[in-house]
């Protein structure tokens, strides 16, 4: 049997060191989602052996079975790792959480698809610096390059969307020779979800304490009334028991609000993926409102665009014209008009012309601001009351929890102070546009931009 050459004995030895830093890399991997409770113990352990056996086998081969002698020139180092096939390389790329393998002077040596869509990493690696603007992170992974240990850092950003990150900065020794071999395993956890839930939940609990404590004392009073010296006086029992429903009703109503609100916070960094009809949606939602109207004998017209496809959740979509039309009634005058017109695909130039459409007195503010894409085009849905109007200094306020203007009650019958917040943090997640124009003595006017579907502009050119 004849001896194998060097650069034969040269290609196994690294493919057993790629096996070896694949196999570890995975290994890690699994450790960090066992730690952070992505997956049971169980579950890690047993992909753990699956991984190591593997990879053991793969071993045995490269060490055991010499590849087909050719008459052609020796293959690089390079190009034999860059054809080594390993499971670990298939475990990484199907792992759902972003990994990243850095190397010296902070140079993204391999990242895996997830790592790709959430950093926004193009084709070719580059510097970790210019996709993560971190400084934490940034100085966890310059100290790991030099030896040091691993670190968990964590990091949160407001804009354009809030975010929560955690990462966890391993330290790998390439069995390689030269000055720099430690290389920084990066594992990306989006905790935003977690963090938002832990947020919504003491927000719930103190904006609940805070509105239903009025309700409930009336309800209190009412039912000690009632079991004391108006047990038996059937006038006032009749009066006390309509003044209970009134309150459990808004006590109701505030309860739906919040958790509404709660579940749109949640998912506001996560944008929709559906499709729906904004001009369609909005007409079922003034056929659906027509009876809160006619007490008060208000016309709700619509005009404008019939269709307007716009990327968005139908049912949220729905809830921001139920809102902003309900509002409409509360304030209009008695026999008035109110109209909701559609227009089905404008840009950004065309926004400011139409969220002016009362005039330079009127005071004007953007609640939220639409995307700015290149070539980003909007559906818009303007709803116009005929109420008393808003005077400019309120406007900045529309938006706050419970906040009402001067003059607005919060009895029984009226609003929970929740609807503009709702609509305000859908219209984020939707990434659009909210805006109000209010003019006293007026009305005011309510728009919301949503993005339409996106048209390849390129396929027109030429």
């Amino acid at each position: 049997m004849s001896k194998d050459s060097p650069s034969e004995q040269e290609g196994r030895r690294l493919r057993r060191r790629d096996t070896f830093t694949l196999t570890a890399i995975a290994l890690a991997v699994l450790l960090v989602l066992a730690l952070s409770g992505a997956v049971t113990f169980w579950v890690a352990l047993s992909a753990a052996i699956a991984i190591g056996a593997l990879s053991f086998i793969y071993y045995l081969l490269v060490s055991t079975v010499s590849a087909p002698r050719v008459q052609s020139a020796p293959a690089s180092p390079k190009a034999i790792a860059a054809g080594a096939a390993s499971p670990a390389r298939e475990i990484l790329e199907q792992l759902p959480l972003p990994v990243l393998l850095v190397g010296p002077g902070g140079r993204i040596e391999r990242a895996n698809p997830a790592a790709h869509e959430f950093l926004g990493l193009g084709n070719e690696s580059g510097l970790l610096s210019a996709s993560l603007r971190q400084p934490k992170v940034l100085e966890a992974v310059s100290a790991v390059l030099q030896g040091d240990k691993a670190r968990i850092v964590e990091y949160s950003t407001l804009a354009p969307i809030e975010s929560h990150v955690r990462v966890h900065v391993i330290p790998l020794k390439a069995e390689e020779p030269g000055g720099y071999p430690w290389r920084a395993l990066l594992v990306l956890a989006d905790e935003t979800s977690s963090k938002r839930a832990e947020r919504m939940r003491a927000d719930f609990l103190a904006n609940a304490s805070h509105e239903l404590r009025t309700p409930l004392a009336s309800l209190a009073g009412f039912i000690e009334t009632l079991r004391g010296h108006a047990r038996d006086d059937l006038a006032a029992r009749d009066k006390f028991l309509s003044i209970m429903q009134d309150q459990t009703e808004r006590m109701r109503r505030l309860i739906n609000d919040l958790l509404s609100l709660s579940r749109v916070e949640m998912d506001e960094h996560v944008p929709p993926s559906g499709e729906a009809d904004l001009a369609a949606m909005t007409q079922d939602t003034i056929d659906s409102v027509r009876p809160l109207a006619k007490p008060k004998d208000i016309r709700i017209d619509f005009e404008g665009d019939r269709n307007a496809p716009v990327i968005g959740e139908r049912d949220q979509l729905f809830e921001i014209a139920q809102n902003l039309i309900e509002n409409a009634i509360k304030y209009s005058e008695p026999g008035s008009r109110i109209v909701c017109d559609i227009h089905a695909d404008i840009g950004r130039e065309d926004i400011d012309r139409l969220t002016g459409s009362l005039g330079p007195e009127a005071g004007r503010l953007t609640i939220a601001a639409p995307g700015r894409a290149a070539g980003m085009r909007f559906a818009m849905l303007r709803v116009r009351d005929a109420g008393k109007g808003i005077e400019r200094r309120h406007l900045p306020r529309l938006s706050e929890r419970f906040y009402r203007v001067d003059g607005q009650k919060s009895g029984p019958k009226e609003g929970t102070g929740l609807g503009l917040a709702i609509v305000k943090h859908i219209v984020s997640r939707h990434r659009g546009g909210f805006f109000v124009e209010s003019l006293p003595g007026e009305g005011s006017v309510f728009s919301v931009s949503i993005p339409r579907q996106v048209v390849d502009v390129t396929s027109s050119v030429g």
